[in-house]
């Protein structure tokens, strides 16, 4: 199944390349999807070739080909429901109301974020994971993550649970968000401005609010949804 922003690149792609024989770049595909950064299409490109629409050729710039194109059609009527239940993290901050029977967009799975002491940031794309569209409402380039840890247990996340995350460099006080620290390690807290520092708060008492000055921290990414299997 590919999902819409996958369609779009694909036929872009496909229509570039019927015009004049060159595949756009990576800057024109962004443009033409309407996303903010590249890592965006990157993602769309990989899977792409991993579902076998298109090739990338080794050690030639811009060198992709298309290998076959879905019926479009029947594709854009097509839809698949989501394989898992949709929890809402019991936040006042974060109004995520329970979702079902929503359809799946796929978004990648960007390895593990700590609930807890921070591990190593996040790197490359483990798996892909179906998501309800109603998440992705407001647009932009979301990714997922699995959460280890219970540091945000009182927020309704769980050891083990997927959590969606919209990129985004900034935030709110009281945001749940992906923090990277020192360029290092990343973590998923509670964002607060406090002064001249950042306060990287837990959702459990048995963890210590951690402070730091603005330039050791770098948002990633907002909270806007969590995925939970049985």
């Amino acid at each position: 199944m590919l999902t819409q922003k996958q369609l779009d690149l694909l036929e872009f792609i496909q229509k570039r390349l019927s015009k004049n024989g060159v595949p756009p770049s990576f800057d024109e595909m962004k443009e033409a999807l309407d996303l903010r950064s590249k890592s965006g299409i990157h993602r769309l490109i990989t899977a792409l070739e991993e579902r076998g629409f298109i090739k990338r050729l080794a050690n030639r710039a811009r060198a992709i080909e298309i290998v076959r194109m879905p019926n479009l059609p029947e594709f854009r009527t097509s839809v698949s429901k989501v394989p898992t239940r949709t929890e809402n993290p019991a936040s006042a901050n974060n109004p995520l109301a329970p979702i079902e029977n929503a359809y799946a967009n796929e978004i990648p799975v960007m390895g593990r974020i700590a609930a807890g002491v921070p591990i190593e940031a996040i790197s490359e794309i483990s798996h892909n994971v179906a998501v309800p569209g109603q998440i992705l409402r407001g647009g932009g380039d979301h990714f997922a993550l699995e959460v280890k840890g219970d540091s945000m247990i009182n927020a309704g996340i769980n050891d083990g649970d997927v959590v969606v995350i919209k990129e985004t460099n900034r935030a709110m006080n009281g945001d749940i968000v992906v923090a990277l620290i020192e360029d290092q390690e990343a973590t998923l807290k509670r964002f607060f401005v406090r002064g001249e520092a950042i306060a990287l708060e837990a959702a459990n008492p048995a963890y210590e609010t951690r402070m730091f000055s603005h330039e050791k921290i770098k948002v990633q990414g907002r909270l806007v949804g969590l995925l939970r299997t049985y």
